[in-house]
């Protein structure tokens, strides 16, 4: 093959249909998953917390070493995106890419230089059906596409109730809280409506990308259930380093494919740098230790991983207009299930994570940022998110019962850096996953900011006699008390990144920008380098 591409996922199936449209141009896509097509799980937006879970063919099912910062301990990994993932659609700010310009030096991944990129994916819905009309002024036309592969849209169904009140808080608290109505224009800030890649009332993903007549094409052949273990045929003899095939396994046999143009790596955040290291790319002496022949030392494979910390806060309320109320009554549940296999409307087209999200900065005297400074690119890039939810937002384990609305708070600029290690020379063995959750106290202390802006959020005068009891009473705890109980109720947004950053040539860190330092025709294209 001209091109073996290692993983079909948000990155992966992409470049293959790009790459294929070339006639004369061939491509091996090796991917260890399953299909998702007709998997009803991955089609129902409301579905996808129940898909994202253990023990299903369509995750690696992972866990984390233990997280010392988040008193030891130890968290579920899914190792996947695309297929399962919860369907929001968040750019950031423009400042981070303008961050990334200026990290590598490289003005094309400018905000100006990637927003014609982000016009071509998508093609903007914003409704089902009279998006404008039902929610007028929820949109900024100029900054998104139309004609792309990937939906994108505002929610398909609304727990109106809830929402009005998350809504009447911004007119009530402005200077706290204010609207926004496009968080992807490139300045988040504030409070607005989430964006998903829904259509037609079920998920758009880059799997989109690999459809009926894309597959048709004789130039693209996509193998599944082929795990890679590494890369291989290494031209040790020539500067730059090269690599000739791939090895994977396939029913429990293995085989090479080779590459005579480039070899994509996109195996995600753990698979990536796995496969790397397997390779004898990474730490010299770690490898040495695990009997891996050392083919470059380059010690930053695998490290960098930065993860978003994540918790709930739940309150009990006054209404049966939550999704419990879904849940707890097989009939209501049945309806609506009924109604979404009939016209794709009604409840199962709630995304998951809520109709409303807010982005926002720590204080500015915030103790934070005492030892630590500000890590954030900009002073319109956020710390803090918001998640607003009708139900207990509980991922890993069912709700709970009765009726409670929450709110999630994220620190999206974290600081603390962990790592993903290979822990023997079996390639089939699960690495150590390791984000190093709370290392650094600035995430920690920022939890404990985002914590008291979720409560002053209800303080807003439209929440009396909506709201009920919290089910922790955070509001009476000092911040010495609320540290701690952060880190001894720690969750995930499992957003991990980072485990080949990206870095000019030359420099101390980082694995280098598309191609690992050192190397040719290898390129990463994921999440792993941001």
């Amino acid at each position: 093959y001209d091109f073996v591409i290692v993983g079909g996922g948000t990155a992966g199936s992409v470049l293959a249909s790009r790459l294929t449209e070339n006639s004369n141009v061939s491509v091996l896509v090796l991917e260890a998953g399953p299909t998702v097509f007709g998997v009803l799980e991955a089609q129902v937006p409301f579905f996808s917390q129940q898909i994202a879970s253990l023990d299903t063919p369509y995750s690696w099912n992972y866990s984390t070493t233990p997280q010392v910062g988040a008193n030891g301990s130890v968290f579920p990994y899914l190792g996947v995106r695309a297929k399962i993932d919860g369907l929001v659609y968040s750019r950031g700010a423009a400042s981070d890419f303008d961050r990334y310009a200026e990290l590598t030096g490289d003005d094309g991944w400018s905000w100006d230089a990637m927003l014609p990129y982000f016009l071509k994916v998508c093609a903007s819905i914003w409704s089902f059906f009279l998006c404008p009309i039902i929610h007028p002024g929820r949109k900024m036309p100029a900054v998104h596409g139309t004609q792309g592969p990937i939906d994108v849209s505002i929610e398909g169904y609304a727990w109106s109730e809830f929402e009005s009140h998350v809504v009447q808080t911004t007119t009530e608290l402005p200077n706290d809280f204010p609207l926004n109505k496009d968080y992807n224009s490139g300045k988040p800030l504030g409070i607005g409506w989430f964006q998903y890649t829904i259509g037609n009332g079920q998920r758009s993903s880059s799997a989109d990308y690999l459809n009926s007549t894309v597959l048709a094409r004789p130039n693209l052949h996509v193998l599944l259930h082929a795990q890679v273990s590494r890369l291989v045929n290494p031209t040790t003899s020539s500067k730059p380093l090269a690599f000739g095939g791939v090895q994977f396994q396939f029913k429990k046999s293995l085989y090479v494919a080779n590459a005579t143009k480039e070899i994509i790596l996109s195996a995600g955040s753990v698979g990536s740098p796995s496969i790397l290291q397997h390779s004898g790319v990474g730490d010299g002496a770690a490898l040495t230790k695990l009997d891996i022949p050392v083919v470059r030392h380059l010690p930053s494979v695998g490290q960098n991983a930065s993860e978003h910390p994540f918790m709930t806060i739940k309150w009990a309320v006054n209404s049966n207009q939550t999704v419990a109320s879904l849940l707890e009554n097989p009939v209501l549940y049945d309806a609506a299930y009924s109604e979404w296999n009939i016209s794709h409307t009604g409840p199962f087209v709630d995304g998951g994570a809520g109709s409303l999200v807010g982005w926002l900065r720590l204080p500015a005297d915030s103790p934070a940022f005492n030892a630590h400074g500000d890590p954030s690119p900009g002073p319109d890039a956020p710390h803090i998110e918001l998640l607003f939810q009708p139900s207990s937002l509980d991922i890993f384990a069912p709700d709970t019962q009765g009726h409670f609305v929450s709110i999630g708070v994220a620190i999206v600029s974290p600081i603390s850096r962990g790592s993903v290690t290979i822990t023997s020379n079996d390639p089939f063995a699960p690495p150590n996953i390791d984000p190093a959750l709370y290392s650094e106290d600035f995430d920690a202390l920022a939890m404990v900011e985002g914590v008291r802006l979720a409560l002053k959020y209800v303080t807003a005068p439209n929440w009396a006699g909506y709201l009920g009891a919290p089910v922790v009473d955070l509001a009476s705890m000092s911040d010495a008390e609320l540290f701690d109980y952060v880190r001894g109720n720690a969750l995930l947004a499992y957003h991990l990144v980072g485990t080949a950053g990206m870095s000019p040539k030359g420099a101390s860190y980082g694995v280098g920008i598309w191609l690992p330092f050192g190397m040719k025709y290898c390129h990463i294209v994921d999440e792993v380098f941001e």
